[in-house]
């Protein structure tokens, strides 16, 4: 018996398995430690993020800690490659006492007991699950006649070289995707999305920061807000993140055989040969030999096979949960991307996950 399972080694779960030891509660982690991270972004990958995002609710074992005592300036790493941010989250396990147990959860009942991959049932007072966004990964509807990838599942670029790629979306993942594909030697990449071409500038996420703090000492302060005041900063976020890309992707993008069809979709699509043959709003037809899905996510806890089987209540395929993330069954929290119904959309990043960590903490401890 267990007072915390946790589901999950991602930043979520990580951040939240050390503010509950902290607690001096007793918890297992199950998972394979950034398995997400490691196993569905390609090598060489920059992330959005800058040194003053971390896992610790407590505030010590931070990024900025690490790259001091390794003397790293912030400056040497604008960008922050994503290989530094998982040797920082595998310093932060390691600093906070957190052991992994490589399993896989195949089914998880109220009460709370958890059957394993390898056969053994594991039970424990409470359950944090943290499942990532590989489960909620979007496609559009024409998908399923053709073969393609969402950017969560292609991380092999290298087998793309002398390839026609469609990318279809045009945010991060769409435009990073194009510059790593040129990188990796594609002969020619289409990105086709239904908005503007995106804006290119250095940005800052400080505005973020009094949310998740508000969040922390508000009960329910993201809900508690006015639609008009929720739908600003929802506004804002968007801006900063969605219609503004990172500056560093402008040279490495010069330098790909890259077309981007703005106010564009795909209208129709079929498989031709060993590619896709694609009809565009514009009139044009063009011919892909793989297609790339960059259309972000869609919550579905369905679509975790450990959470389809329980009855939670849910909204539109998220969780409703309480004030500290709790799901409508007892002792089931879920932070992370399903989190961000009903705690604000910076929750789905690793910016949120000190606070939710330290609140799920908080409301698990006796």
């Amino acid at each position: 018996m267990t007072d915390v399972l946790v589901i999950g080694a991602g930043p979520y779960g990580l951040a939240a398995a050390a503010a509950a030891q902290a607690r001096g509660l007793r918890v297992t982690v199950l998972g394979r430690p950034m398995g997400f991270w490691r196993e569905h972004m390609p090598a060489g990958m920059f992330l959005r993020s800058g040194p003053d995002w971390h896992l610790d609710a407590a505030g010590e074992l931070t990024l900025e800690r690490y790259l001091d005592e390794r003397a790293i300036a912030p400056a040497d790493v604008d960008p922050l490659p994503l290989a530094l941010f998982l040797d920082y989250a595998e310093w932060f396990r390691a600093e906070a006492g957190i052991a992994v147990r490589d399993e896989r959860v195949v089914a998880l009942r109220p009460g709370w007991e958890a059957d394993l991959g390898s056969g053994e049932t594991l039970r424990a007072s409470a359950v944090v699950a943290a499942p990532g966004v590989a489960h909620f990964a979007a496609r559009p509807a024409w998908a399923d006649r053709v073969a393609g990838e969402h950017t969560v599942d292609l991380v092999d670029l290298a087998g793309l070289a002398g390839a026609r790629v469609l990318i279809v979306g045009g945010r991060q993942s769409a435009y990073e995707w194009a510059a790593l594909l040129g990188e990796h030697g594609a002969e020619r990449v289409e990105v086709v999305h239904r908005h503007d071409a995106p804006q290119f500038a250095r940005v800052s996420w400080r505005f973020v920061d009094p949310h998740v703090e508000s969040t922390l000492a508000v009960p329910g302060w993201w809900r508690g807000l006015a639609e008009a005041e929720r739908a600003a900063i929802a506004r804002r976020f968007w801006e900063v993140g969605r219609l503004t890309l990172e500056h560093w992707l402008v040279p490495r993008l010069a330098r790909a055989p890259l077309r981007v069809r703005a106010r564009t979709e795909v209208t129709d699509a079929a498989p031709a040969g060993d590619g896709v043959d694609v009809r565009l709003s514009d009139g044009a037809r063009l011919h892909a030999d793989r297609v790339v899905y960059a259309c972000g996510f869609q919550a579905d806890l369905a679509r975790v096979p450990y959470l389809a089987g329980l009855d939670v209540a849910t909204a539109g395929g998220f969780p409703v949960l309480d004030h500290a993330f709790g799901a409508s069954l007892p002792g089931l929290y879920l932070p992370g991307f399903p989190a961000t119904r009903d705690f604000g959309p910076f929750f789905g990043f690793v910016k949120g996950a000190p606070a939710a960590a330290a609140m799920i903490a908080r409301a698990v401890s006796p």
